[in-house]
């Protein structure tokens, strides 16, 4: 089974888990994402590659503890394994030299933007990254991201770190400010996405957006991911995960998120409550790091 080298609690709630797989990290692209169990039984629960080192054999996985099994996968040790890591799966970022593409990662999305932000700055584009969380304490990979960028941009809701507003403040700035942007691509809860392609659209900016939705098998067999775009329905594990955020019925993508919320809700209250001395002592050792 793919082993676990590390599991560090690199923000609140938000761990960079790295694993050895070797094939996946060989083959993977940007954009591309995995669908591991924590363990045996466990639901199985889309991620994406945040980064690969082909040379190590080992794929980085950044997740933000949400529920169960993302609860389950945090308290897994250094040298621990996970019983299945599949993938690469999904359509890899069309990656070419359009010219300065805009990055918008919010929260969690940071992680996947990343890889992408790596591969556009690689093929010689002006790549500059908009980073967007609550406060100062959860921004993450700000160092690689920074590497990945030529301009990093970061705004936090509470004005702790960078400039105080949302993603949209700072792209709408740039916009105005007339710096030409050929593409603009976001990453980000639901809410953020739409409005990031609600304001993209206004200014007739081509808008790629990753969708991270409610999967199962990740193959297009089951039909739990599927999506409204332009009209049509798509499968975000095989059609996917980005879209134009143009064409995107981001309301009933969201509607569909919340299907089983209160069933989430109660699972993710029952882990907690049996483990309650483990969950106590992984956050008492992430405070004395």
């Amino acid at each position: 089974m793919p082993k676990v080298l590390s599991n560090a609690n690199i923000a609140p709630s938000v761990f960079r888990m790295v694993v050895e797989a070797p094939d996946v990290a060989r083959y993977r692209k940007a954009g591309q994402f995995v669908i591991v169990r924590p363990k045996a039984g466990s639901e199985r629960i889309p991620l994406t590659i945040a980064d690969a080192d082909t040379e190590a054999g080992t794929i980085t996985l950044v997740y933000q503890v949400v529920g169960k099994t993302t609860g389950v996968m945090s308290l897994i040790k250094d040298g621990g394994e996970l019983p299945d890591v599949a993938g690469p799966l999904g359509r890899a970022t069309h990656i070419e030299k359009v010219g300065t593409v805009v990055c918008v990662g919010g929260g969690i999305g940071i992680a996947p933007i990343h890889p992408i932000a790596q591969a556009l700055k690689d093929a010689g584009n002006t790549v500059i990254s908009i980073l967007g969380v609550r406060s100062k304490n959860l921004l993450i990979l700000k160092e690689e991201m920074t590497r990945a960028s030529h301009r990093v941009v970061v705004v936090t809701d509470d004005g702790s770190a960078g400039e105080k507003g949302f993603v949209t403040d700072a792209l709408k700035k740039l916009l105005d400010d007339g710096e030409k942007v050929d593409q603009v691509v976001a990453i980000g809860p639901p809410i953020m996405m739409k409005m990031v392609s609600v304001l993209t659209k206004d200014y007739e900016v081509p808008t790629l957006v990753s969708l991270n939705t409610i999967m199962v098998d990740g193959t297009g067999m089951c039909g739990g991911c599927r999506v409204t775009v332009g009209g049509q329905v798509q499968f975000v594990c095989v059609d996917g995960p980005e879209f134009d955020g143009h064409l995107v019925d981001f309301d009933e993508m969201m509607n569909r998120q919340n299907m089983y919320k209160e069933h989430e809700t109660a699972a993710y209250r029952a882990f907690k409550e049996k483990h309650r001395c483990k969950l106590a002592q992984r956050n008492a050792e992430a405070r004395s790091e």
